[in-house]
């Protein structure tokens, strides 16, 4: 996939300078109170390597977000492919995560809008799915807010989630290439 430019972001591929700025976001608790612990320094960049070797493999993955006007290193927002244990694989998730100075202000929806265009568009991808733990109220939100719907039938529970951890459940939202085109023609 392409770089995006939107009003006020920048989705690129990830560079050396990113990896002190999302270590930091992965170890701040309040960014990362739905998943289930926080990263080490070795583990963020260890994160970064696997999305950058996703892109290589696949042509798509997660882009590194920064603000357009200040360069500022603002998170995450893209697609990965899902694991292979999922009952909805094979298919590809969309995700993000915003350091948290950057919360409430539409950065999220802004990326999100704007990789699902990029992916219907030059990709064959028959939906994309997005996904949380149960009590991620927020990312649920916005999953709707994109367009995105739920079949309760669908939920699960995460195999990377040990069995009894309050996370272990989630959600799963969709958004057809069907659904989506519709909503853009409206």
């Amino acid at each position: 996939m392409s770089p995006i430019e939107t009003e006020r972001l920048r989705l690129r591929r990830w560079r050396d300078a990113d990896r002190a700025p999302f270590a930091a976001m992965s170890a701040d608790p309040a960014v990362m109170e739905f998943f289930p612990s926080l990263l080490t320094p070795d583990q963020a960049s260890a994160f970064i390597d696997r999305v950058e070797a996703h892109w290589d493999a696949h042509g798509f993955g997660n882009y590194a977000l920064e603000e357009r006007a200040t360069g500022a290193f603002v998170g995450l927002t893209g697609l990965f492919k899902v694991f292979p244990e999922a009952h909805f694989a094979p298919s590809v998730e969309i995700g993000w995560r915003l350091a948290r100075p950057f919360w409430s202000q539409g950065y999220a929806r802004e990326a999100a809008e704007a990789v699902i265009a990029t992916a219907f568009a030059e990709h064959d991808f028959p939906e994309i799915v997005a996904f949380t733990a149960v009590p991620n109220i927020r990312s649920a939100a916005l999953m709707q807010r994109l367009g995105m719907t739920r079949n309760a039938a669908d939920d699960f529970d995460h195999p990377g989630i040990a069995v009894g951890h309050p996370l272990r459940r989630h959600v799963l939202y969709r958004l057809s290439r069907a659904d989506y085109e519709r909503r853009e023609r409206a």
